[in-house]
């Protein structure tokens, strides 16, 4: 496992749609280990490839104190949403920042995990509001499109505390 680049905002690459995982290799593989890896160094909660420059549809997630639970979604498809949830939103390619977006309570993703086995996820709170989150990130979004307050600084006081909460992000 390495720990890779975390591309930031103004790379050309976080813009772009990422193409569909069609079958996983030894090198998808690595990229999904050195993922995680990247995204716990960081305090994330999760990664999509495009943010480590790599164009597939991959993410990461765990969004566990003790990063218990780590999910991989390959070629991740939103099929449901429900609610709502109104809070604070950071990311790992627009560092140090962060603004108030609202995503779904409740979503129902279907996906292939690493092994490509298909797989239905429902998701609620963080782990919604973090699967829509990276998902974005997939189609070439960042989470300041949605913002409905201006990005801000973290407080120097919450900085690591928020690092925990954020969606790789």
């Amino acid at each position: 496992m390495a720990l890779r680049n975390v591309r930031v905002e103004g790379d050309e690459i976080l813009t772009k749609h990422c193409k569909e995982v069609r079958e996983m290799t030894p090198r998808l593989r690595e990229l999904i280990d050195d993922m995680f890896e990247t995204m716990y160094e960081s305090y994330g909660v999760g990664l999509a490839a495009p943010q480590v420059g790599v164009l597939r549809r991959i993410v990461v997630i765990d969004c566990t104190d003790d990063r218990s639970q780590p999910i991989v979604l390959v070629n991740p498809q939103i099929k449901e949403t429900e609610g709502e949830q109104t809070g604070y939103e950071g990311c790992l390619s627009i560092p140090g920042k962060r603004a108030i977006v609202t995503r779904p309570m409740h979503v129902t993703v279907e996906a292939f995990d690493a092994d490509m086995k298909p797989f239905r996820l429902e998701a609620e709170g963080l782990l919604a509001r973090a699967v829509c989150h990276e998902c974005d990130h997939l189609d070439g979004h960042l989470y300041r499109e949605k913002a409905e307050s201006p990005l801000e600084d973290v407080p120097e006081e919450e900085e690591e505390d928020f690092e925990e909460y954020e969606e790789e992000a």
